[in-house]
């Protein structure tokens, strides 16, 4: 029997070797520990695999077949399908997607296992179940028989032979013949206080469940492991926070900030004025602000922020204002310019499109003092920036930056004030978890005058309609943006493109109007020139990604058009929406749904229809998506949790907190137990990111 340890490098295991080794490398597993954390994405149910014969229409099934033949059928739809048999009968598996994909997948006398719903149209079948080759009926112990874990997947893994039934061997043979049990930091007192798992049967569980409810079982243990490191983080950030004292203050508002208030050309609304109110409250304060502000997409965010940078300036203080594209930085600085300026408040920016000369410029001045409020992107991270008595620092769209790029700028003054903002509006739940370091402001009403965005969901057959609509909305000055979720085609699946369909309309529908192209694979230096143009009514119609979900504020754009929109999120959608209706005209926006549409997919699109109210929205795509989603968290800034569910997990939270206070609260005795477990998440914060093994 192999000696296996928890510190076993994977590369000498059986049936691994220096290639898969480095495969595996590459996602950060390097020993026998990390790959017990990898943990699978979802589960295929063959504990009990059902002969083709006793299938009923209606029910989820497995079953086990030989491909006796497949192929493209056309007819009101092109399909892909696939005959499977076993000793008791057929069906007739179909895909109406991703046809090209499916067509290099099989070969006759193939052994698959399908799962899926049974539907029935001329016989039974499934539509676009999930798949699991067998090749061998030596496998079907591990593979077939049982609840199958089915494991993240990246082209590295597949090229080196380590798919997801590759995974489940070694994970099989780890687990075997492994001679020492993961180590249990958590008390036994809080395990059972919570009714969770020790951490060795969590995690085997979790990777060879004996039943379905013992998935969801082993996933809290793990989900409550994943939010007591991260909130131990939040507690730690806070509690470094409220021990630091700032250099800086502030005096009483004076007549400089009255005259810039004064002269706006709108009236702060109740949400705007509560905002001001605790900031300045928090800049009067001997302690750094460290303050979320958010608020829905138009709320007036930004003329708070530039409140505040004012105040700053009145007392002699600098402001960082960064935000997240040169588009968006320039746009700040083009419209509150004067205002600042009028009231003797010197403004600046500085982006990476400078020229080198006029960067250094800006940097000059702003290390002596001459510029008072500097907006930028991420340039102002740059070592070659530094403030001579940096006060503040906003930052917008915060979850566009990491972590990392946060403290450097932060790090440019003596304990600066932070005030970061969203538009995309946070459940309370939520924002307690991710931002807990963070007092919390938001406003919840509108400007006076915004009409309300018309917003309706169609399917794709209508799209004809929807482009003389535009054509006509053109003709009276107005201007249309066009999403696609795709940049260019792909084999994997079949999803309108924003570069074929630049092709196709700007010599087919919009032959006669200026059509524009924009999305992430265009150098930065150019898609801004396309924006601006768009913005100064130089494009009637720009087909873009999602690359305009946050940095373009258009007033005359009156019309969207969102294709494949049963494929985003809540969330997404609403903030697309935000891109139109910022003028006095009325905007609509059409969301393009191509079928077949998923019933949760179906349920987003007229929850989407109904509802405006970004909190709302947030609060359904919570429940509906979960935060990954929500939020992007492959982009930096948030954790990329993997086991927990923020919308289904509050009671852990709450349990976490509760015992993370006890662990904080200077005057209260740790016992044995309970110092081993700060000690422990102490360490694991200092030397690896939240959601490591």
């Amino acid at each position: 029997m192999a000696d296996i340890r928890l510190n076993s490098p994977l590369q000498y295991l059986k049936g691994v070797g220096p290639r898969r080794a480095e495969a595996l490398a590459g996602l950060g597993m390097n020993e026998v520990r990390d790959l017990l954390f990898y943990f699978p994405r979802h589960y295929l149910d063959r504990s009990r695999v059902i002969s083709i014969a006793d299938l009923r229409q209606g029910e989820s099934a497995t079953i086990i077949g030989v491909v006796k033949a497949h192929g493209v059928l056309h007819g009101r739809r092109r399909r892909y399908e696939v005959i499977l048999e076993d000793d008791t009968g057929a069906i007739s598996l179909v895909w109406f997607q991703g046809i090209r994909y499916w067509e290099r997948i099989f070969e006759k006398n193939q052994k698959f296992a399908a799962t899926g719903i049974v539907s029935y149209f001329m016989g039974h079948q499934m539509i676009h179940p999930d798949l699991e080759r067998l090749e061998e009926d030596t496998d079907r112990m591990i593979h077939a028989g049982r609840i199958i874990p089915v494991y993240p997947q990246t082209a590295e893994l597949n090229r080196v032979g380590l798919s997801s039934k590759g995974i489940r061997k070694l994970t099989t043979f780890i687990l075997d013949n492994i001679s020492e049990e993961l180590p249990d930091y958590l008390p036994a007192d809080v395990r059972d206080g919570q009714n969770l798992l020790a951490l060795n049967e969590a995690v085997r569980s979790l990777h060879y469940p004996q039943q379905p409810d013992d998935i969801e079982t082993s996933r809290r243990r793990l989900a409550f492991d994943e939010l007591l490191a991260f909130l131990f983080l939040v507690f730690r950030n806070r509690s470094l926070k409220t021990s630091a004292v700032k250099r800086h203050a502030y005096d009483r508002p004076g007549d400089r900030l009255t005259t810039f208030l004064e002269a706006l050309p709108f009236e702060f609304t109740e949400g705007q004025k509560a905002a001001s109110r605790e900031i300045f409250t928090d800049l009067r304060s001997k302690y750094p602000m460290s303050r979320l502000l958010q608020g829905d997409v138009g709320c007036g965010k930004t003329a708070v922020a530039v409140t505040a940078a004012a105040y700053a300036a009145e007392n002699g203080h600098q402001t960082a204002f960064m935000a997240p594209t040169e588009i968006l930085a320039e746009q700040h600085f083009r419209v509150w310019e004067k205002p600042l300026g009028d009231i003797g408040i010197v403004s600046a920016l500085l982006t990476s499109s400078l020229k080198p000369a006029a960067k250094k410029e800006v940097a000059r001045l702003c290390q002596s003092g001459d510029i008072h409020v500097l907006f930028g992107t991420h340039a102002l991270i740059y070592d070659y920036v530094n403030f001579d008595r940096l006060g503040l620092v906003v930052i917008d769209e915060q979850h566009r930056f990491g972590v990392e790029q946060r403290s450097r700028l932060h790090a440019k003054g003596d304990n600066p004030d932070l005030l970061v903002m969203t538009a995309t509006p946070i459940p309370r739940t939520l924002a307690l978890t991710l931002y807990g370091d963070l007092d919390v402001s938001t406003i919840r009403d509108m400007p006076a005058g915004r009409k309300p965005i018309r917003t309706v969901w169609r399917t794709h057959e209508v799209r004809d309609k929807v482009y003389e609509f535009v054509i006509d909305d053109i003709r009276r000055g107005g201007q249309t943006y066009i999403v696609y979720p795709l940049i260019e085609k792909s084999e994997q699946v079949e999803l309108e493109n924003v570069e074929d369909a630049f092709a196709l309309l700007s010599a087919g529908a919009f032959k006669e109007v200026r059509v524009g192209l924009v999305h992430g694979r265009v150098p930065a230096r150019e898609r801004d020139d396309v924006l601006r143009k768009f913005r100064d009514g130089d494009i009637d119609v720009l087909l873009t990604t999602t690359v305009i979900e946050v940095g373009i504020d258009n007033p005359n754009a009156t019309i969207m058009i969102i294709e494949h929109a049963e494929r985003f999120g809540l969330a997404q959608l609403h903030q697309l929406r935000g891109r139109i209706g910022r003028g006095a005209k009325q905007a609509t926006l059409v969301a393009v749904a191509h079928l077949p549409i998923s019933d949760i997919g179906r349920q987003r699109l007229e929850y989407f229809a109904s509802n405006a109210d970004g909190f709302k929205i947030a609060e359904a795509d919570l429940e509906m998506r979960g935060p990954g989603e929500m939020f992007g968290l492959r982009q930096s800034g948030l954790p990329q949790f993997r086991t927990a569910r923020i919308a289904q997990d509050r009671d852990l939270i709450e349990a976490c907190r509760n015992l993370l206070a006890t662990l904080f609260e200077p005057y209260n005795g740790l016992d044995l137990n309970r110092q081993k477990l700060y000690n422990y998440l102490n360490s694991r914060a200092a030397r690896a990111p939240v959601g490591g093994a």
